[in-house]
């Protein structure tokens, strides 16, 4: 669903990350936790391709959501120049959002750098009585949004690299110690690719169901390009599939990690 949201505000979080407060209705009804919009960044050929960034946050009654990105390369760049009254093209919302099952009663989300965006609208959504929420970064200069993820969170962990700032250590090591205390109902992962694929093995361990939120370069953002591939089992074998139609989101099983 294409249209043109217009920005009602603008943030910069650090010194390369930037939240993008946008206004659509059309997008703002129907968006849910776990799913992206397609940006264009320019009128031009500067940035010729799309940009998938994750929903972080809706507000239904203002009809508004929130983007947060880093700032990678030319598109990005100029998504961070972006001005509050200015107009993006947008399309979304899009892909699969995360499974919200409402009978659990205990639900983690593990995430780390830039991955933890997407997390922030599930624990806002979900009703499970107790919200856990890891957070891993490099150092202290790269927190964001604490606050903001202690607010929808009954327990809010964060961990740091170097130690600079909370836990020292990994998000996984964290997650750990949380589940030989109390094995929670679900577990939902976002960020980098070697932290999922040992949380997932982790809680196949203690047989603790899990959801992962993929990121990928993508082409068109609605599975036509088939850019956006993953390998996923499928029975007793294995095929592809398109990370921006099929996913972004997934079993944690189902993800075949190289």
């Amino acid at each position: 669903m294409r249209s043109f949201a217009t920005v009602k505000k603008t943030r910069q979080l650090n010194h390369d990350t930037f939240l993008l407060c946008l206004k659509s209705e059309k997008i703002a009804s129907c968006a849910e936790a776990g799913q992206f919009v397609n940006l264009k960044c320019c009128d031009g050929l500067d940035a010729y391709l799309r940009r998938p960034i994750s929903i972080h946050s809706v507000n239904r009654e203002c009809n508004t959501f929130d983007i947060v990105f880093q700032v990678r390369g030319k598109g990005t760049s100029l998504l961070s120049r972006i001005r509050p009254g200015d107009e993006i093209d947008v399309i979304g919302p899009l892909g699969r959002g995360f499974t919200l099952d409402h009978s659990h009663r205990h639900i983690v989300v593990a995430g780390g750098g830039i991955g933890i965006f997407p997390l922030f609208q599930l624990l806002k959504d979900h009703t499970a009585a107790k919200k856990t929420a890891v957070l891993g970064f490099r150092s202290k200069d790269f927190v964001v949004l604490e606050d903001e993820f202690k607010k929808h969170s009954t327990e809010l962990l964060i961990a740091t690299d170097d130690g600079s700032y909370g836990i020292k250590g990994f998000v996984t090591d964290v997650l750990e110690k949380i589940i030989q205390k109390e094995k929670p109902d679900m577990v939902y992962f976002c960020g980098p690719e070697v932290m999922m694929k040992t949380g997932v093995k982790l809680l196949q361990k203690y047989n603790i169901p899990c959801e992962v939120s993929l990121e990928q370069r993508m082409g068109c953002g609605i599975g036509a390009c088939l850019v956006c591939v993953c390998k996923t089992r499928k029975d007793n074998d294995w095929d592809y599939s398109r990370i921006c139609a099929d996913g972004p989101v997934f079993k944690g099983e189902d993800i075949i990690f190289d």
